[in-house]
Protein backbone atom coordinates (compact mmCIF):
# COMPACT_ATOMS: atom_id res chain seq x y z
CA UNK A 1 0.00 0.00 0.00
CA UNK A 2 1.22 3.36 -0.84
CA UNK A 3 -0.28 4.72 2.60
CA UNK A 4 2.85 2.66 3.99
CA UNK A 5 5.94 5.22 2.73
CA UNK A 6 4.48 8.37 4.19
CA UNK A 7 5.89 9.66 7.47
CA UNK A 8 3.38 9.83 10.36
CA UNK A 9 2.54 13.60 11.52
CA UNK A 10 0.81 13.58 14.80
CA UNK A 11 -1.13 16.40 15.44
CA UNK A 12 0.28 18.85 18.49
CA UNK A 13 -0.87 17.56 22.05
CA UNK A 14 -3.18 20.17 23.01
CA UNK A 15 -6.05 18.50 21.34
CA UNK A 16 -6.27 14.73 22.68
CA UNK A 17 -6.80 12.94 19.42
CA UNK A 18 -7.12 9.29 20.41
CA UNK A 19 -5.55 7.00 18.36
CA UNK A 20 -3.25 9.68 16.40
CA UNK A 21 -1.85 6.89 14.03
CA UNK A 22 -5.62 5.81 12.98
CA UNK A 23 -6.52 9.13 12.25
CA UNK A 24 -3.44 10.09 10.22
CA UNK A 25 -3.60 7.11 7.77
CA UNK A 26 -7.77 7.94 7.28
CA UNK A 27 -6.89 11.55 6.25
CA UNK A 28 -4.37 10.35 3.95
CA UNK A 29 -6.85 7.40 2.48
CA UNK A 30 -9.45 9.91 2.17
CA UNK A 31 -6.69 12.58 0.35
CA UNK A 32 -5.92 9.56 -1.80
CA UNK A 33 -9.41 8.45 -3.11
CA UNK A 34 -11.50 11.33 -2.80
CA UNK A 35 -9.79 14.71 -2.39
CA UNK A 36 -6.90 13.97 -5.14
CA UNK A 37 -9.94 13.28 -7.42
CA UNK A 38 -12.10 16.07 -6.40
CA UNK A 39 -8.71 18.72 -7.43
CA UNK A 40 -10.30 17.80 -11.20
CA UNK A 41 -13.67 18.42 -10.51
CA UNK A 42 -13.14 22.00 -9.06
CA UNK A 43 -10.03 23.35 -11.02
CA UNK A 44 -9.08 25.28 -8.38
CA UNK A 45 -12.39 26.64 -7.49
CA UNK A 46 -12.27 25.98 -3.72
CA UNK A 47 -14.31 29.36 -3.60
CA UNK A 48 -17.13 26.61 -4.66
CA UNK A 49 -17.21 25.70 -0.66
CA UNK A 50 -17.72 28.82 1.04
CA UNK A 51 -19.20 32.03 -0.44
CA UNK A 52 -17.93 35.46 1.37
CA UNK A 53 -18.92 38.84 2.16
CA UNK A 54 -15.29 39.99 0.46
CA UNK A 55 -14.95 43.63 -1.00
CA UNK A 56 -15.17 42.43 -4.79
CA UNK A 57 -18.20 42.72 -6.42
CA UNK A 58 -18.20 40.11 -8.50
CA UNK A 59 -22.36 39.85 -10.06
CA UNK A 60 -25.70 41.37 -9.53
CA UNK A 61 -28.42 38.69 -9.84
CA UNK A 62 -32.13 39.37 -8.71
CA UNK A 63 -32.90 39.30 -4.78
CA UNK A 64 -34.03 35.69 -3.37
CA UNK A 65 -35.89 35.62 -0.34
CA UNK A 66 -33.73 33.98 1.51
CA UNK A 67 -31.13 37.14 1.05
CA UNK A 68 -29.31 39.16 3.24
CA UNK A 69 -31.37 42.71 2.61
CA UNK A 70 -28.06 44.78 3.38
CA UNK A 71 -27.04 43.78 0.28
CA UNK A 72 -29.85 44.82 -1.79
CA UNK A 73 -28.69 47.75 -4.32
CA UNK A 74 -31.06 50.17 -4.56
CA UNK A 75 -29.88 51.92 -7.39
CA UNK A 76 -29.99 48.54 -9.45
CA UNK A 77 -33.58 48.43 -8.26
CA UNK A 78 -35.44 51.28 -8.80
CA UNK A 79 -33.59 51.29 -12.53
CA UNK A 80 -35.04 47.93 -13.06
CA UNK A 81 -38.11 47.82 -11.06
CA UNK A 82 -36.77 44.52 -9.56
CA UNK A 83 -34.88 44.07 -6.32
CA UNK A 84 -31.72 42.92 -7.12
CA UNK A 85 -28.43 42.18 -4.69
CA UNK A 86 -24.67 42.39 -5.10
CA UNK A 87 -23.08 39.59 -5.28
CA UNK A 88 -19.18 39.57 -3.60
CA UNK A 89 -16.33 37.08 -4.26
CA UNK A 90 -15.23 35.54 -0.94
CA UNK A 91 -12.93 36.66 1.33
CA UNK A 92 -8.71 34.92 0.79
CA UNK A 93 -9.45 33.99 4.53
CA UNK A 94 -12.69 32.76 5.51
CA UNK A 95 -13.86 30.50 8.30
CA UNK A 96 -15.98 27.66 8.04
CA UNK A 97 -17.33 25.91 11.10
CA UNK A 98 -19.26 22.61 11.86
CA UNK A 99 -21.68 22.32 13.82
CA UNK A 100 -21.82 18.29 14.80
CA UNK A 101 -24.51 15.72 16.02
CA UNK A 102 -22.59 12.74 17.78
CA UNK A 103 -25.55 11.69 19.50
CA UNK A 104 -26.56 7.91 20.05
CA UNK A 105 -28.78 7.56 16.81
CA UNK A 106 -25.93 8.64 14.51
CA UNK A 107 -24.04 5.55 15.95
CA UNK A 108 -26.54 3.43 13.61
CA UNK A 109 -25.49 1.92 10.03
CA UNK A 110 -27.66 -1.61 8.85
CA UNK A 111 -24.46 -2.05 6.39
CA UNK A 112 -20.53 -1.60 6.81
CA UNK A 113 -20.93 2.11 7.72
CA UNK A 114 -22.46 3.51 10.65
CA UNK A 115 -23.69 7.22 10.53
CA UNK A 116 -21.08 8.34 12.70
CA UNK A 117 -18.04 7.15 9.90
CA UNK A 118 -19.87 8.54 6.98
CA UNK A 119 -19.72 12.21 9.32
CA UNK A 120 -16.24 11.38 9.47
CA UNK A 121 -15.07 11.06 6.19
CA UNK A 122 -17.25 14.22 4.94
CA UNK A 123 -16.03 16.61 7.36
CA UNK A 124 -12.53 15.04 6.79
CA UNK A 125 -13.13 15.96 3.19
CA UNK A 126 -14.30 19.31 3.28
CA UNK A 127 -12.46 20.54 6.38
CA UNK A 128 -9.39 19.49 4.23
CA UNK A 129 -10.92 20.78 0.75
CA UNK A 130 -11.59 24.35 2.86
CA UNK A 131 -8.31 24.59 5.31
CA UNK A 132 -5.29 23.99 2.59
CA UNK A 133 -6.56 27.09 0.38
CA UNK A 134 -6.09 29.11 3.95
CA UNK A 135 -9.29 29.19 5.52
CA UNK A 136 -10.04 28.59 9.48
CA UNK A 137 -12.14 25.76 10.15
CA UNK A 138 -13.46 24.63 13.29
CA UNK A 139 -16.15 22.91 15.12
CA UNK A 140 -18.82 22.39 17.65
CA UNK A 141 -19.94 19.05 18.82
CA UNK A 142 -22.97 17.80 20.40
CA UNK A 143 -23.26 14.79 22.67
CA UNK A 144 -19.73 13.93 21.68
CA UNK A 145 -18.80 12.56 25.78
CA UNK A 146 -22.39 10.99 26.02
CA UNK A 147 -24.22 13.84 27.26
CA UNK A 148 -27.27 15.27 25.81
CA UNK A 149 -25.54 19.08 25.65
CA UNK A 150 -22.69 20.97 23.45
CA UNK A 151 -19.24 19.15 24.88
CA UNK A 152 -16.55 20.13 22.75
CA UNK A 153 -15.78 23.35 20.95
CA UNK A 154 -12.48 23.00 18.27
CA UNK A 155 -11.56 26.70 18.06
CA UNK A 156 -11.29 27.91 14.46
CA UNK A 157 -7.65 27.61 13.09
CA UNK A 158 -5.90 26.97 9.86
CA UNK A 159 -3.80 24.00 8.07
CA UNK A 160 -3.59 20.34 8.19
CA UNK A 161 -2.76 19.33 11.49
CA UNK A 162 -6.47 21.24 12.19
CA UNK A 163 -8.02 18.82 10.59
CA UNK A 164 -6.33 16.19 12.04
CA UNK A 165 -7.59 17.95 15.00
CA UNK A 166 -11.11 17.70 14.23
CA UNK A 167 -11.12 14.12 12.96
CA UNK A 168 -9.51 12.84 16.57
CA UNK A 169 -12.11 14.42 18.06
CA UNK A 170 -14.65 12.23 16.03
CA UNK A 171 -12.56 9.35 16.21
CA UNK A 172 -13.29 8.65 19.92
CA UNK A 173 -15.48 4.85 20.42
CA UNK A 174 -18.81 5.75 21.00
CA UNK A 175 -20.43 3.00 23.43
CA UNK A 176 -23.13 1.02 21.76
CA UNK A 177 -23.91 -1.54 24.52
CA UNK A 178 -27.58 -1.80 25.41
CA UNK A 179 -26.52 -1.87 28.84
CA UNK A 180 -25.34 1.62 27.97
CA UNK A 181 -26.98 4.41 30.24
CA UNK A 182 -29.61 6.35 28.33
CA UNK A 183 -28.38 9.76 26.50
CA UNK A 184 -31.42 11.41 26.45
CA UNK A 185 -33.48 13.07 23.73
CA UNK A 186 -31.59 14.76 21.45
CA UNK A 187 -32.13 18.82 21.71
CA UNK A 188 -30.26 20.42 17.98
CA UNK A 189 -31.68 23.54 19.09
CA UNK A 190 -29.83 23.96 22.00
CA UNK A 191 -26.11 23.29 19.27
CA UNK A 192 -27.56 25.90 16.87
CA UNK A 193 -28.30 28.68 19.86
CA UNK A 194 -24.76 28.35 21.34
CA UNK A 195 -23.81 28.65 17.56
CA UNK A 196 -25.58 31.44 16.92
CA UNK A 197 -24.37 33.35 19.92
CA UNK A 198 -20.61 32.23 19.55
CA UNK A 199 -20.20 32.78 15.87
CA UNK A 200 -19.90 36.69 15.47
CA UNK A 201 -18.57 37.18 11.56
CA UNK A 202 -20.09 35.74 9.24
CA UNK A 203 -18.90 32.29 7.93
CA UNK A 204 -19.56 29.11 6.29
CA UNK A 205 -21.81 26.92 8.41
CA UNK A 206 -22.42 22.74 8.35
CA UNK A 207 -25.01 21.55 10.34
CA UNK A 208 -24.23 17.91 10.17
CA UNK A 209 -27.11 15.47 11.88
CA UNK A 210 -29.69 13.11 11.13
CA UNK A 211 -32.14 15.78 12.67
CA UNK A 212 -33.38 12.88 15.05
CA UNK A 213 -34.44 15.45 17.76
CA UNK A 214 -36.77 17.15 19.58
CA UNK A 215 -38.84 19.91 17.75
CA UNK A 216 -38.12 23.63 18.32
CA UNK A 217 -34.59 23.46 16.19
CA UNK A 218 -36.40 25.18 13.17
CA UNK A 219 -36.34 28.54 14.03
CA UNK A 220 -32.90 29.30 15.41
CA UNK A 221 -31.54 27.07 12.54
CA UNK A 222 -33.45 30.21 10.28
CA UNK A 223 -32.04 32.61 12.66
CA UNK A 224 -28.35 31.27 12.34
CA UNK A 225 -28.87 30.71 8.39
CA UNK A 226 -30.11 34.67 8.36
CA UNK A 227 -26.37 36.07 9.33
CA UNK A 228 -24.53 32.92 7.97
CA UNK A 229 -23.72 30.72 4.94
CA UNK A 230 -25.71 27.53 5.89
CA UNK A 231 -25.36 24.22 4.90
CA UNK A 232 -27.67 21.25 6.61
CA UNK A 233 -25.85 17.84 5.79
CA UNK A 234 -28.79 15.72 6.67
CA UNK A 235 -27.23 11.91 7.39
CA UNK A 236 -29.78 8.87 6.84
CA UNK A 237 -29.81 4.90 6.78
CA UNK A 238 -32.02 3.14 4.28
CA UNK A 239 -33.36 1.41 6.92
CA UNK A 240 -34.85 4.28 8.86
CA UNK A 241 -36.72 4.79 5.49
CA UNK A 242 -38.23 1.25 5.18
CA UNK A 243 -38.18 -2.00 6.89
CA UNK A 244 -37.05 -5.15 5.38
CA UNK A 245 -39.35 -8.52 6.29
CA UNK A 246 -37.33 -10.13 9.42
CA UNK A 247 -39.89 -11.27 11.78
CA UNK A 248 -40.72 -10.27 14.95
CA UNK A 249 -37.82 -7.19 16.12
CA UNK A 250 -37.00 -5.44 19.47
CA UNK A 251 -36.07 -2.14 18.22
CA UNK A 252 -34.41 -0.17 20.52
CA UNK A 253 -34.48 4.04 20.75
CA UNK A 254 -30.62 4.43 21.43
CA UNK A 255 -31.05 8.00 23.05
CA UNK A 256 -34.14 7.00 25.73
CA UNK A 257 -33.20 3.45 25.96
CA UNK A 258 -36.96 2.32 24.67
CA UNK A 259 -37.65 -1.16 23.57
CA UNK A 260 -40.36 -2.02 21.32
CA UNK A 261 -41.36 -5.28 20.20
CA UNK A 262 -42.74 -5.13 16.29
CA UNK A 263 -43.50 -7.55 13.19
CA UNK A 264 -41.90 -7.00 9.94
CA UNK A 265 -43.41 -9.71 8.34
CA UNK A 266 -46.79 -7.96 8.63
CA UNK A 267 -46.82 -5.98 5.44
CA UNK A 268 -49.41 -3.45 6.54
CA UNK A 269 -47.10 -2.67 9.29
CA UNK A 270 -43.88 -2.12 7.03
CA UNK A 271 -46.39 0.04 5.02
CA UNK A 272 -47.19 2.39 7.48
CA UNK A 273 -43.68 2.90 8.65
CA UNK A 274 -42.68 3.94 4.98
CA UNK A 275 -45.55 6.23 4.78
CA UNK A 276 -44.35 7.64 8.17
CA UNK A 277 -40.72 8.53 7.25
CA UNK A 278 -41.46 9.72 3.94
CA UNK A 279 -44.09 12.24 5.49
CA UNK A 280 -41.27 12.75 7.67
CA UNK A 281 -38.39 13.56 5.24
CA UNK A 282 -41.42 15.58 3.08
CA UNK A 283 -41.20 17.85 6.34
CA UNK A 284 -37.61 17.69 6.76
CA UNK A 285 -37.22 19.14 3.31
CA UNK A 286 -39.77 21.34 3.96
CA UNK A 287 -38.12 23.29 6.73
CA UNK A 288 -34.76 23.22 5.37
CA UNK A 289 -35.88 24.91 2.32
CA UNK A 290 -37.92 27.83 4.43
CA UNK A 291 -34.95 28.12 6.60
CA UNK A 292 -33.44 29.11 3.75
CA UNK A 293 -30.11 26.76 4.17
CA UNK A 294 -28.60 24.51 1.12
CA UNK A 295 -29.34 20.76 2.19
CA UNK A 296 -27.51 17.79 1.21
CA UNK A 297 -28.83 13.94 2.60
CA UNK A 298 -25.87 11.39 3.13
CA UNK A 299 -26.89 8.02 3.25
CA UNK A 300 -24.68 5.33 4.92
CA UNK A 301 -24.64 3.30 1.26
CA UNK A 302 -23.93 6.24 -0.82
CA UNK A 303 -20.05 6.29 -2.20
CA UNK A 304 -18.31 9.46 -0.72
CA UNK A 305 -16.84 10.86 -3.64
CA UNK A 306 -19.94 11.01 -5.34
CA UNK A 307 -21.66 12.68 -1.92
CA UNK A 308 -18.97 15.52 -2.46
CA UNK A 309 -19.60 15.94 -5.84
CA UNK A 310 -23.35 16.48 -5.27
CA UNK A 311 -22.22 19.09 -2.83
CA UNK A 312 -20.04 21.05 -5.43
CA UNK A 313 -22.44 20.53 -7.66
CA UNK A 314 -25.01 22.08 -5.08
CA UNK A 315 -22.83 25.05 -4.23
CA UNK A 316 -22.20 25.80 -7.77
CA UNK A 317 -25.48 26.09 -8.21
CA UNK A 318 -26.46 28.28 -5.18
CA UNK A 319 -23.13 30.94 -6.11
CA UNK A 320 -24.15 31.07 -10.20
CA UNK A 321 -27.52 31.57 -10.41
CA UNK A 322 -27.57 31.33 -14.08
CA UNK A 323 -27.14 27.46 -13.27
CA UNK A 324 -30.39 27.06 -11.58
CA UNK A 325 -33.64 28.86 -10.86
CA UNK A 326 -34.75 27.04 -7.79
CA UNK A 327 -32.99 28.29 -4.23
CA UNK A 328 -31.73 27.48 -1.75
CA UNK A 329 -30.89 23.96 -3.34
CA UNK A 330 -31.55 20.18 -2.18
CA UNK A 331 -29.15 17.08 -3.42
CA UNK A 332 -30.13 14.26 -2.46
Amino acid sequence: MLLNFFKRKPPPPPVPLGDGGRTEALLKRLEWTVIKRLDGLLQGDHRTLMRGTGLDLADLREYQHHDDVRHIDWNVTARLQTPHVRVFTEDREMAAWFLLDLSPSVDFGSGEQRKRELLQGFVGVVARLISRHGNRVGAMLYGARGVAAVDTVLPARGGRTQVLRLMGLLDAPADASPKAPAHGPTRLADLLRIAALSLRQRCTVFVVSDFISEPGWERPLGELARRHDVVAVRLLDPLERELPDLGLLTLRDAETGEQLLVDTHDSGFRQRFARIAAQREARLRETLARAGVDALELATDDDLLEAVQRFVQLRRQRTDPRRSAVQPGVAA
